[in-house]
């Protein structure tokens, strides 16, 4: 298991200038203090799994990036390139290149699959094609004109990932991507995060099912009652079965 002078040390990665970064992030719901100093750096084109167990402030990390409502940042910086996110709101966030997939997809009901792609490309900037996207995702072409809320719950999660790609993208953000579906369509989407991750396209994934991220993953940031506990690559986390019976419980 890690020491623990790097389980106490924020992640920073190494080598150029990160491409995105926390900086001493604090937020709460209401007077309940969720993000407790979150400090971390991402490399252009890394995949980031950001792991811990229920509630350890995870998808609360991921909303307070995307600076949603809620939780309430109330200090520290967030920066995407020169973009001071900490200074804007969810569409400033958007606008910059911050995607974020949330748990329950938000599909719209009574559009179409290719509706609801449309619909993400209807104001600037935006991102692939598209005829792109149903290269990179042949079964959403195939139900293009299918009403999105009654395909299966992988092929919704698809068409979540696929309409972000449809904006211009520089960070994705993606909250439990594997939640709920059955293994057989898990690995379906594991296959879209890598054809994601082929692309180049920086991303922070949240997930319970920590094996399935790490191997996706270049390297892991473990969280633990709103602070980061450990940061280190996927493969250390993926061999280090005590730190994963601690934090994970894997």
């Amino acid at each position: 298991m890690a020491d623990a002078a790097t389980l106490a040390r924020p992640g920073t990665a190494t080598g150029t200038a990160p491409f995105f970064s926390c900086r001493d992030v604090h937020a709460y719901y209401g007077e309940s203090y969720i993000v407790q100093g979150v400090s971390f750096e991402v490399m252009e084109g890394e995949v980031i799994a950001l792991l811990g167990r229920n509630g350890a402030g995870k998808t609360s990390t991921l909303r307070t990036i995307a600076r949603t409502d809620t939780p309430q940042m109330r200090s520290g910086e967030i920066w995407l390139g020169g973009t001071a996110l900490h200074k804007t709101n969810a569409v400033g966030a958007a606008q910059a290149g911050l995607q974020l997939v949330p748990e329950d997809r938000r599909i719209i009901a009574g559009l179409t699959v290719e509706e609801n792609l449309k619909l993400a490309q209807i104001a600037e900037p935006i991102g692939w094609p598209i005829e792109k996207v149903y290269e990179r995702f042949p079964r959403l072409a195939e139900r293009r004109r299918q009403e999105a809320v009654t395909m299966s719950g992988g092929e919704q999660q698809m068409l979540a990932v696929a309409r972000a790609l449809c904006r211009e993208l520089k960070l994705l953000l993606l909250d439990e991507p594997y939640e709920g579906l059955a293994p057989v369509i898990v690995q379906e989407i594991e296959r879209c995060v890598a054809e994601i991750k082929a692309a180049g396209i920086t991303t922070i994934m949240v997930e319970q099912n920590a094996i399935a991220a790490l191997h996706l993953a270049d390297r892991a940031i473990i969280m633990d009652m709103g602070e980061i506990v450990y940061t280190g690559t996927a493969a250390d986390v993926l061999a280090d079965k005590a730190l994963r019976e601690e934090y994970l419980a894997v």
